[in-house]
């Protein structure tokens, strides 16, 4: 079979290549999956570059999730061979892939392999982290780097809950669409003083919530957005940059930042909680209530193009990899 592997870290379109490669056996929880598709997420350029939470242990495979087919099992694993499944694991830009059979979640026929390829990292982040921002009907809450495809479905999902969105962006490309989205205002953050339009917007309350992803001076002056108890979930830093933060506005305005990894959400909340994000994230997409654009498909040897494209400014679009 042939699968993407890095043998060092570094720029993934200098280090990633695809390489012939033993087709793995399952263990007895595990189920070997032959790859439909699998997106290119913010995540996995950061795991080539040893920059995540996870550690790559080299030569490694990459990518996080995608979907599948189940074409064998281990025998503890309780699904049958042909169902094709939303997986995660490392590994998974490949043509098949091993991983533990608690991973799967069975795709709703109604849902199409390009939109399956995506049903975890960002949906599950997206719903997760605005049930955890705690904002209600008819408050603001803010996302930084709108444009990005978390930044749309979290929009999506606010417009559905009656939550008031405004979204940061660098550029003025992709506005229409984003209002198409539901998002209430945009801010371009190269042009426009972020914290004095937020203030005019929110009537000098400030947001309820930010969603931050970027770091840097964006983050700096998000906090400066912030109203009175409100709180941000950091889930990025696209920047590489730490921000400088305002000590006096957390004391005096009782700000609370906090990150969020979805790999520790995951662990930390209990199996109803999962099971309700779960449904909900598969009836959004399967209804398309919440619409994940694709701009570009590329196969496993085109994986140096393919990463490029993906970490290009002015994306609209998921990359996504099809073996």
């Amino acid at each position: 079979m042939k699968k993407v592997v890095f043998h060092h870290f570094g720029k993934p379109a200098d280090i990633l290549n695809a390489e012939n490669a033993e087709t793995p056996t399952p263990g007895p929880d595990e189920v070997l999956i032959k790859v439909l598709a699998s997106p290119i997420n913010p995540s996995d350029i950061m795991f080539v570059q040893n920059l995540y939470g996870i550690r790559p242990h080299l030569p490694s495979g990459a990518g996080f999730e995608g979907v599948g087919i189940v074409e064998a099992v281990g025998s503890n694993a309780k699904i049958a061979v042909g169902t094709r499944v939303s997986f995660t694991g490392i590994g998974a830009w490949s043509e098949y892939i091993v991983t533990n059979h608690r991973t799967l979640i069975p795709v709703p026929e109604a849902m199409n392999d390009e939109t399956a390829a995506q049903l975890f990292v960002n949906p599950f982040t997206a719903v997760a982290m605005v049930e955890d921002s705690g904002v209600k009907k008819g408050e603001w809450l803010m996302i930084t780097a709108c444009t990005s495809a978390l930044g749309k479905m979290v929009v999506q999902i606010c417009k559905m809950r009656g939550i008031k969105t405004i979204g940061t962006v660098r550029r003025n490309d992709h506005n229409d669409e984003l209002k198409a989205l539901g998002v209430d205002e945009i801010i371009n953050t190269a042009e426009e003083n972020l914290p004095k339009r937020v203030q005019h917007i929110t009537n000098y309350e400030g947001v309820r919530a930010v969603l931050e992803c970027v770091g840097g001076d964006t983050a700096s002056e998000a906090v400066k957005c912030m109203g009175r108890g409100a709180i941000m979930l950091i889930y990025g830093v696209l920047s590489l940059q730490d921000p400088k933060i305002n000590i006096g506005l957390m004391i005096f305005r009782e700000l609370t930042l906090k990150g969020f990894w979805l790999t520790d959400w995951m662990r930390r909340v209990d199996g109803s909680t999962r099971q309700k994000v779960s449904q909900e994230v598969i009836t959004l997409l399967s209804t398309g209530e919440v619409k994940m654009p694709i701009e570009a498909i590329y196969s496993l040897d085109e994986i140096k193009a393919a990463v490029t494209h993906a970490d290009a400014p002015g994306r609209w679009g998921k990359v996504l990899l099809k073996p």
